[in-house]
């Protein structure tokens, strides 16, 4: 059992855990908790370690990851209660985390959902659009200069998972125009000029969307096609980015299942 603070693997895990420059130079972040880990695991995502507390082992769902983990061959080590504590970023530690290198998922050539996030900044919500993205089928996210670390240890247990099959990529907005020239390009805004359920997102789309305080800037605007927004009561200002982020993604959703649906009518 490791019961000290300064066992190597411990001091990388509290490093990956606080510092974006590590995770970047060592290629690797840390997935807290069982739901995560079990979600690496099934995906057959390769796992540098695990860390676990006696807990964890004692519970029956614990002791199936734990076996699965052993059978497929990754390190996994007994830690004590105050050693998982401190490599935790929760107050509440579940017991069990794991270090892996950072998915980097390739997205088509020309993907026909890109979603463009400029100036998103708390991580939770950045966590959330991604889990989102996922599910709505989002087949690339960028992210503009000024949007929050998508390793961040909160992006990464707000997400679920999705970084395993999301591609997500952080780059300039030269490289952003160029990824998404065969699309059009939709920026989410309250002063937008066209309903959201309006734009016939059948076609390949960029949708746009801007940070939760400032919202989008200069250079969103400019790649823009047209604003797009959601209709709100008057004295609601605007909605959370992820909530809105949601509402325009499942649009995308409504009208593709549509066609497919009506593709196959005709076929039949």
């Amino acid at each position: 059992m490791i019961t000290s603070l300064r066992n190597d693997k411990v001091r990388l895990v509290q490093a990956l855990q606080q510092r974006r420059r590590v995770r970047q130079q060592e290629r690797l972040l840390v997935f807290e908790g069982i739901r995560l880990v079990e979600e690496a695991q099934r995906s057959g995502f390769p796992l540098h370690f695990v860390l676990y507390t006696a807990s964890v082992e004692s519970s029956d769902r614990g002791k199936a990851l734990l076996t699965s983990l052993r059978e497929a061959q990754v390190a996994c080590y007994e830690v004590s209660e105050k050693v998982l504590a401190a490599c935790s970023d929760t107050e509440t530690p579940q017991g069990i985390l794991a270090v892996l290198p950072i998915p980097t998922p390739i997205p088509p050539p020309q993907p026909r959902l890109v979603l463009v996030l400029d100036r998103v900044r708390d991580p939770g919500n950045l966590g959330t659009i991604l889990r989102t993205a996922l599910a709505a089928g989002v087949e690339q996210v960028l992210l503009a200069p000024g949007t929050v670390d998508a390793t961040n240890p909160k992006a990464v247990r707000a997400a679920m998972g999705a970084h395993l099959w999301l591609p997500v990529t952080t780059c300039p907005w030269e490289l952003i125009a160029a990824s998404v020239a065969h699309c059009d390009v939709w920026l989410a805004s309250a002063k937008g000029e066209t309903l959201y359920t309006a734009v016939d997102w059948k076609r390949p789309v960029a949708l746009i969307v801007g940070g939760e305080a400032s919202g989008a800037g200069t250079q969103a605007h400019a790649l823009a096609r047209g604003e797009v927004y959601i209709p709100m009561s008057p004295v609601v200002e605007s909605l959370n980015t992820a909530v809105a982020t949601a509402v325009l993604l499942f649009e995308v959703v409504r009208q593709r299942m549509a066609l497919d649906s009506r593709c196959m009518v005709d076929a039949g």
